[in-house]
């Protein structure tokens, strides 16, 4: 064996024994003649030293070594000098006298330093995903994600779970995203598609009679990548027979408080039980259907108060069916106009027209874009609605709802960002549930599902279906933390009539259904139990637990925003030979 201990492993118990170590040179150190090298593998790093006067060959083996070759190092377990001890390493108190050393091989200068951290290019560190991961920050994710999928399925089984594999080679049912398709040889002119997720066959275990399923699943989706995204990406899946929308948001909650617990203790959870906001409530709030609610900065509603306020802009969205929503952006009311000019340039990208402000200095002073046209009355009340005080800065959008909501959620993101108002060592989860089940789209004249199409509407609003599908809820549910979405699920149909109700509602040629899924039809008619789940997004979880700013940093080997492989360089041409093989003509724009 090239180890009979990690370099992480060595304390004072293990003085005066010999050992063997193998790993990458971290460092090197030349103090007068005695070199120092601290050797790192994954577990951690200990200081080795060489003595010229004591191992002159061990010494004279040493002079080619150099940053990141790999070497095995045998010696003895000594005590530091006093006062030589580093508190900060584990293996602080002692150091390794060598006896023996061989070079296991050696390696060319990185592109970036290994042993401490600076700025790299991300194209650079992708390129060099193998050595990006050596890197302290990068392995301590990798460390992370591993605990956190092991606690994941240790919970899970004492849970009564069973983790089954779905296939990745599946049919082609559009969910939403773009398919990745895979063309078959054997079948020319068919084509598999990588799984946007296990829905269909989750379900289809619960049908078997599994009951409690749940896989750590690879997802794929072709989609235009963001920090959040991924075109391949890992989601815990859950489904569960015999249960309501509590069961599922109950088992959830349980699992994440414990997971926090035990593998980042550092962490506090805001609120226990985590809050239930309904969606339109999460909306009115925030802006947004997956709030940040670590801080306040929250929406108020003044359209009411709108038209008799003798400002027309106000009066007029108003009357046209738009609202009027603000903010107090607490201690921003020293802000210069062109501080505030440039937060209106900000939110017209998302829609804004403008930004109306009423800004209180903090001696009492009075400025607005739009205060002079108000009543006093009017402006009294605005004021004790946003509960305005002297240092505030009130925000206000008028439009319609969606662009209201759009700009002001973005804006009280915005900032939060900049008056560091979200604690980072704080978890904000909380549920967002009653969905409308179906969004019209005016482009295609038809009705969408907000979610997809096998959930179950809530069975108080089944009668909605046929003459008010705009007000029946959804009997879904979606996981936020920190203001990411990091799960959704639903409770399923599982009633083969209502399944067809709803593909009609959205405008679904049954001939077209019963192609696409006949297979989950006809199942359906053999006894189906009541069944739900969720999937949640393993590697959003990861990243916001290890405080990172996007998933790349917790994926092993990522794509780039582009959706390329730059270590490996793919996505590539094939050989013509292939493509024949898969009866596939590529034909050039």
């Amino acid at each position: 064996m090239y180890k009979t201990h990690t370099c992480g492993e060595l304390r004072a118990e293990h003085v005066d024994q010999e050992v063997s170590l193998a790993g990458w040179v971290d460092r090197l150190r030349d103090l007068g003649g005695v070199n120092f090298i601290d050797l790192r593998d994954r577990f951690g790093v200990v200081q080795i030293v060489s003595n010229p006067e004591t191992s002159p060959e061990v010494h004279q083996a040493l002079s080619p070594v150099r940053p990141e070759w790999v070497i095995q190092a045998i010696g003895i377990v000594r005590m530091r000098p006093e006062g030589m001890e580093n508190p900060d390493l584990p293996t602080g108190q002692i150091e390794v006298e060598l006896t023996r050393i061989e070079v296991l091989n050696p390696a060319k200068t990185p592109p970036f330093l290994i042993n401490q951290e600076e700025e790299v290019e991300e194209q650079t560190r992708l390129k060099y995903r193998y050595l990006d991961l050596r890197r302290p920050r990068m392995r301590d994710n990798i460390i992370l994600r591993h605990k956190i999928v092991a606690f994941i399925r240790k919970y899970l089984d004492e849970q009564d779970f069973l983790e089954i594999e779905t296939p990745i080679l599946f049919k082609t049912t559009p969910e939403g995203a773009r398919d990745y398709i895979v063309p078959s040889r054997v079948h020319p002119g068919q084509f598999y598609a990588l799984p946007q997720s296990p829905q269909q066959l989750k379900q289809m275990l619960m049908v078997a009679g599994m009951e409690r399923y749940f896989q750590i699943a690879r997802c794929f989706r072709d989609e235009d990548q963001r920090g959040d995204r991924q075109p391949e990406f890992t989601q815990l899946d859950i489904e569960m027979s015999f249960v309501e929308r509590e069961d599922v948001m109950e088992l959830l909650e349980g699992l994440y408080t414990a997971l926090v617990k035990e593998i980042t203790p550092k962490k506090k959870i805001l609120e226990t039980p985590w809050p239930r906001l309904t969606y339109q409530e999460a909306l009115d709030r925030f802006g947004k259907d997956n709030p940040d609610i670590r801080f306040g900065l929250e929406l108020k509603d003044i359209s009411d108060l709108s038209s008799e306020s003798g400002f027309r802009v106000f009066a007029d969205t108003v009357a046209k069916g738009g609202t009027v929503r603000g903010l107090n952006a607490r201690g921003l009311g020293g802000y210069s106009r062109k501080q505030i000019d440039e937060l209106t340039d900000w939110v017209k990208q998302y829609g804004a027209k403008g930004l109306a402000y009423l800004a209180i200095t903090p001696e009492g002073e009075e400025r607005s874009s739009f205060a002079k046209f108000l009543t006093e009355d009017a402006k009294g009340k605005i004021l004790s609605r946003l509960e305005g005080k002297p240092g505030d800065l009130l925000l206000f959008v008028a439009d319609q709802p969606d662009v209201v909501y759009e700009c002001l959620g973005r804006l009280r993101e915005e900032l939060g960002d900049r008056l560091d108002l979200a604690d980072p060592s704080v978890l904000g989860f909380c549920w967002v549930i009653d969905f409308p089940l179906v969004n019209y789209n005016d482009d295609e004249r038809r009705w969408d599902p907000s979610h997809h199409l096998f959930t179950s509407p809530m069975m108080e609003d089944v009668d909605l279906l046929d003459n008010d599908p705009s007000k029946v809820r959804g009997q879904q549910y979606d996981l936020v933390l920190n203001g990411y979405e990091i799960g959704g699920g639903s409770i399923r149909i599982h009633d083969a009539g209502l399944q067809e109700r709803i593909f009609e509602l959205i405008g679904l040629d049954m001939e077209v259904a019963r192609e696409r899924f006949g297979h989950m039809l006809q199942a359906f008619s053999y006894g189906t139990p009541p069944h739900g789940g969720i999937a949640s997004g393993i590697d959003r979880l990861c990243m916001l637990l290890a405080d990172e700013p996007n998933i790349r940093e917790v994926i092993a080997f990522p794509k780039n925003q582009s959706a390329r492989d730059l270590m490996g360089n793919a996505p590539s041409a094939v050989e013509p030979e292939q493509l024949e093989e898969l009866h596939i003509r590529i034909v050039e724009e």
